[in-house]
C-alpha cells in the first residue's frame, strides 16, 4: 500500500472483511486497517459478517473448493472475494508474506527445541499425531506414517544450511502451495476476481530464502519487511501482534455450528462412507475445545470438512 502510494498511484482501493468476536478473539483487524485507511485515503470498503449469515454460506465456498480446504479463512475469502468482485476485478493479496520473511511465531520456538528436525517441526505443523489418526479413521485407511515419511524425506534434501532454512524452503516449496495460495486462488475465482500474490514473485522468494534466518527472525520476524515500512506505515500497524484472517466461529465451535458439524460427522452418508470411527468422531463432537491442533485450529472442523466436502462435491 506504502509503496503504491509512494509510486504515484491514486484511488487505491482497499476492503477488509470482520466477523462475530467470539471469547477473547477478535474477529476483525479494523482496529488496523482503519489506519491505513485514513493515511493513504484510499477508497475503502468494510464488511461485517454475522455468524447467522456464514453458516447458510459455508456449502457455496466448500463447494467452490478444489480439494478439501480446512483453513478457516477460505471461507472468510470466499465472502470477502464476493463483495470486491463487485467493485473492481483484480486485487492484491498479501499471502507469502510471513513463510517468505519467518513472521510467524513459532518459528523460533521450533528453533529452539530440542529433538530431530523433523520432531521440532512436525510439533506444530502435523495437525495430530499418527496414534491419534489410528484412531479418527477405520481400520481400512490405517497403514503406514505417510506424514513421517513425507517430512524426512523433504528435510533430507540438499542445499539449506541449517534446521530453519530447511523449514522455510519446505514452507515455501511445498505448505504456501498447496495450501494458502490454493485458497486463494480457489475463493477468488470462484467470484471472477483474480487475486495476485507479489510477495510470491519468484525473485523475491529467492532472495528471501537467501537471508539469514536470525536475519528475518529478529524483531519477532519480518524484520526485513519492517525495515523498510519504518516511516511509510505507521508504527502500531508494523509492531502489531501477527494477526490471522480471523473467523473464530470455525475455531471455537459452539451453538448453531456445532450442531451443523454433528449433523454432517453423524450423517447416513457419512457412517456408510466409512471414514471416520464414530466412536471417536462423537468424543470429539461431545467437547471440540479438547481437540484443538498444535496452532489452535479446530479438529471438529477439519473432521466436518472433509466430509461436507465429500457429500456435495463427490456425492453430489
Amino acid at each position: 500500500m506504502g509503496l503504491l502510494h509512494e509510486a504515484g498511484h491514486e484511488d487505491i482501493h482497499t476492503f477488509s472483511i470482520g466477523f462475530e468476536d467470539i471469547n477473547d478473539e477478535a474477529g476483525s483487524e479494523f482496529e488496523y486497517s482503519d489506519q491505513i485507511v485514513k493515511q493513504f485515503k484510499t477508497t475503502h470498503q468494510k464488511y461485517v459478517v454475522s455468524n447467522a449469515q456464514v453458516l447458510p454460506r459455508l456449502g457455496e465456498a466448500v463447494a467452490n473448493m478444489a480439494e478439501p480446504m480446512v483453513g478457516q479463512d477460505a471461507v472468510a475469502f470466499y465472502l470477502l472475494s464476493e463483495q470486491v468482485s463487485k467493485h473492481i476485478k483484480v486485487v492484491l493479496s498479501g499471502q507469502g508474506a510471513d513463510e517468505a520473511f519467518a513472521g510467524y511465531f513459532w518459528y523460533p520456538r521450533m528453533q529452539a527445541e530440542a529433538g530431530s528436525e523433523v520432531e521440532r517441526f512436525s510439533k506444530h505443523y502435523v495437525d495430530r499425531s499418527y496414534e491419534e489418526y489410528l484412531q479418527t479413521v477405520n481400520e481400512h485407511y490405517h497403514g503406514v506414517n505417510h506424514t513421517e515419511i513425507w517430512l524426512n524425506k523433504e528435510f533430507a534434501k540438499a542445499n539449506a544450511d541449517e534446521f530453519m532454512d530447511k523449514v522455510f524452503r519446505t514452507d515455501i516449496t511445498r505448505l504456501v502451495v498447496d495450501d494458502p495460495v490454493k485458497r486463494v486462488d480457489n475463493m477468488t475465482m470462484a467470484w471472477g476476481l483474480e487475486a495476485r500474490v507479489p510477495f510470491m514473485d519468484y525473485q523475491l522468494v529467492e532472495h528471501a530464502l537467501s537471508i539469514p534466518p536470525s536475519l528475518k527472525m529478529f524483531e519477532e520476524g519480518k524484520h526485513p519487511l519492517k525495515q523498510i515500512a519504518r516511516g511509510i506505515l505507521p508504527d502500531s500497524v508494523i509492531d502489531r501482534k501477527k494477526g490471522y484472517f480471523p473467523m473464530p466461529a470455525l475455531k471455537y465451535v459452539q451453538g448453531e455450528f456445532l450442531e451443523f458439524m454433528s449433523d454432517i460427522l453423524t450423517s447416513s452418508a457419512c457412517i456408510n462412507r466409512g471414514v471416520f470411527n464414530q466412536d471417536f468422531v462423537q468424543k470429539v463432537i461431545h467437547s471440540p475445545q479438547d481437540y484443538m491442533t498444535a496452532l489452535n485450529g479446530s479438529r471438529l472442523w477439519h473432521l466436518a470438512l472433509l466430509e461436507y466436502w465429500l457429500q456435495i462435491n463427490i456425492d453430489g
